[in-house]
């Protein structure tokens, strides 16, 4: 379903790093896509063929996801990495292309979380950024801070306990098409992930390409990073986008996006994971924004 997409990795030596891409091609701007936790970036498939028509599309496996390396501890999944995994893959392409600036930084729940960090180091990364029900706690305080770790910790519980092996691809979709997770997503993406998300063992069966143990690090790292101070630091104008029948409360978008100086806020309706659920929604909104910005 990718032949098509020329795959590679970039070294990131400041970082320690190897972080893997999909480009998707196409003759226009930058546009760099990050994924959330625990998936990869093939789910953008259909969305990243779509923005193809008008940017030069590159999506990134995050560390401990995909084909990118997978460093062993706790440590390597601090929240701040993958802010500057992203600034990493974002220079190497500025570079390679000769861009100023990415045109578009496109995000989906903690890949936007990082592309706030990202721009909040760098303001002159991107040109503007769309974050799709980013992960964006709220400032600390310390009854905030045991209470997002009590949650991470019950997150991560969950992650881990996650099946990592299967006999085949088969049998993964026999097992995840009867889950709630997967029950509002767009076949195409479905297929994406069946492909990608898992990956082929020397004994013929195959595994997640995102460990439940990683997953799990991420989620328990939720306190590592203050991501409502760094998005109070992003200067480029940002679309969020707020799932209605995600995890979130509308207020607290509404709070986040005051905080950004250029910040819009609108609403998709889909779940948490709309980028696989409805494609389109997301392009639709994407490309009204450039225009708007």
């Amino acid at each position: 379903m990718l032949d098509d997409v020329k795959r590679r990795r970039i070294a990131l030596p400041e970082n320690e790093i190897e972080i893997a891409t999909l480009d998707f091609g196409g003759s226009g701007p930058l546009a760099l896509l990050h994924h959330a936790n625990g998936f990869c970036a093939a789910v953008w498939g259909p969305v990243a063929r779509a923005l193809s028509r008008h940017f030069r599309v590159i999506a990134m496996d995050a560390r401990g996801h995909g084909d990118s390396a997978k460093p062993a501890g706790g440590e390597p999944y601090r929240w701040e990495w993958f802010g500057r995994d992203v600034i990493g893959v974002a220079d190497a392409l500025r570079r390679e292309h000769g861009a100023s600036r990415i045109a578009l930084g496109l995000g989906h729940s903690f890949g936007g979380t990082a592309l706030i960090t990202a721009s909040a180091q760098r303001p002159e990364l991107f040109e503007r950024l769309v974050l799709v029900d980013p992960i964006v706690p709220p400032q600390l305080t310390p009854e905030l801070e045991a209470r997002r770790r009590e949650f991470g910790n019950a997150i991560a519980d969950g992650a881990r306990r996650r099946r990592a092996v299967w006999p085949s691809r088969d049998a993964a979709r026999e097992k995840w098409s009867g889950k709630e997770l997967f029950g509002n997503w767009d076949p195409r993406v479905f297929d994406l992930y069946l492909a990608q998300g898992l990956r082929d063992r020397p004994d013929g069966q195959v595994e997640l390409a995102c460990p439940p143990e990683i997953e799990a690090a991420i989620f328990e790292a939720n306190t590592s990073l203050d991501v409502m101070q760094r998005a109070s630091e992003v200067r480029v104008p940002t679309l969020i986008l707020w799932a209605r029948a995600g995890n979130f409360a509308y207020a607290h978008y509404e709070a986040l996006a005051a905080r950004m100086p250029r910040a819009e806020l609108r609403v998709a309706d889909a779940g948490h994971l709309v980028p696989m659920e409805n494609p389109e929604l997301v392009v639709r909104e994407v490309l009204g924004f450039v225009q708007r910005s």
